[in-house]
């Protein structure tokens, strides 16, 4: 059997991690559209959009919208001051409780 060749299979084998630092590396892009029509009048339009991507490829992108954003700044949970609607809402509060009190 020495003159004999064997039969070797290279197989790749994906795994999820390497899967997902493809997508991630690369971008993925899913869209799509809804539209419900009645007689030729269209009644409702629903876009999709999705991308899946590293933050280095979306901000080579040109998708950085997070580093202008106030609500996304360092310590911003920690200082947030109520807003009005909240302070309304806790004058509301307190007032419905003076007068199940009462």
């Amino acid at each position: 059997m020495s003159g004999q060749q064997t039969l070797t299979h290279a197989t790749d084998s994906t795994t999820v991690a390497d899967l997902l630092e493809r997508v991630l590396d690369k971008g993925l892009v899913i869209s799509g559209d809804i539209r419900i029509k009645l007689v030729d009048v269209e009644l409702l339009t629903i876009e999709i959009r999705l991308l899946i991507c590293s933050v280095d490829k979306a901000v080579e992108m040109g998708l950085d919208w997070w580093r202008g954003n106030p609500a996304f700044a360092p310590g911003t949970l920690e200082n947030k001051d109520s807003s009005p609607l909240e302070k309304r809402l806790e004058k509301l509060e307190q007032q419905l409780a003076n007068q199940s009190s009462s």
